[in-house]
């Protein structure tokens, strides 16, 4: 949250027509927030090198401001543990947001479609009424929690991986847990090579129609797997908004030398399901993510890469591709 002066909407600030609005793209999702204040509309800074300029967006969020938010008495259809909650209803899913800062009461609520293409964010006005700061309608986790759930609704997912784009263009991927080296192995290969890194922790892979412009993939096919990066990075601090078409998936663990070992597709989808971003609450959400894993390790070579922190582990991914 920013340290600004605190500015409340009035009545009749609420009651114009006249919209402020933004729109930025993530992962090829994008998202258009409105509201009848330039400061509900506004980006957190994470977001603003996502921001476009666009007409048509697949996600559109409207701010309002409401006197207060009563907390859910029925059980949530998901629970994080910390943040928010998710809950059910015929309208499709409502998510509150907590914070021990601003009591037991939610400080605001999403209240979005089953596809994820249209929705209300209420801010609780009493919440904020005492607090310092001025909010921010689409802070995190709010702004990841809306593309990995849209991300259902299309042939992608996101990973928790470190995406490394080379000279020619073309990307490696490299998928781990928190801990298994994605941001020294990103530190490696820019201390080495002229690359271009997506984000040290956090990529979406989708994929994409020839006809956009993309070649066919190496292994058949019409589509072409493409990586984003993604505002949420890790300890090296790379986000960058771009994608590239994906040449392979290396798994990463510790390890003396430095050992790959092609993964048979059963052992690819397993190993990146493992590391997936997938909202487990609903099945449907599961199998579409599995069914995209599935076309990913047929289109794309997936190894196990047992690497020491050293130069040598570069060398090792650039005599592979050679």
């Amino acid at each position: 949250m920013k340290k600004t002066a605190v500015m409340r909407p009035s009545e009749s600030e609420t009651n114009h027509l006249n919209l402020y609005r933004n729109c930025f793209s993530i992962g090829g999702i994008t998202v258009e927030v409105s509201g009848d204040r330039a400061e509900d509309a506004a980006l957190v800074p994470s977001l603003r090198p996502f921001q476009i300029d666009s007409p048509e967006c697949d996600i559109r969020i409207r701010v309002q401001w409401t006197a207060d938010l009563n907390s859910r008495v029925k059980c949530p259809l998901f629970d994080s543990g910390r943040t928010w909650r998710c809950y059910e209803d015929d309208a499709g899913l409502q998510f509150d947001f907590n914070a021990p800062v601003f009591g037991a009461r939610p400080y605001k609520r999403l209240q979005i479609d089953r596809h994820f293409e249209r929705a209300v964010l209420k801010m609780n006005a009493t919440a904020f009424a005492d607090f310092p700061f001025d909010a921010e309608p689409l802070e995190y986790p709010l702004d990841e929690l809306l593309i990995m759930h849209r991300l259902t609704q299309e042939r992608a997912v996101e990973l928790h991986a470190s995406g490394i784009v080379g000279p020619d263009g073309v990307g490696n991927l490299f998928v781990g847990h928190s801990g298994a080296g994605k941001s020294t192995t990103t530190r490696l290969w820019t201390a080495r090579e002229d690359v271009t890194v997506l984000s040290d922790d956090r990529i979406i892979l989708r994929a994409e129609n020839s006809s956009m412009g993309f070649v066919s993939s190496d292994r058949g096919g019409h589509d072409r797997i493409q990586m984003y990066g993604t505002p949420w990075h890790g300890e090296a601090m790379f986000a960058s908004p771009e994608k590239a078409p994906l040449a392979a998936i290396f798994v990463l663990e510790h390890g003396s030398g430095n050992n790959l070992t092609e993964l048979s597709p059963s052992e690819a989808v397993a190993e990146l399901f493992a590391r997936s971003f997938v909202p487990f609450h609903c099945h449907e959400y599961v199998d579409s993510a599995l069914r995209f894993l599935q076309e990913l390790v047929s289109r794309v070579p997936c190894y196990r890469f047992a690497f020491a922190p050293n130069p040598a582990a570069v060398e090792a991914i650039l005599t592979l591709r050679h």
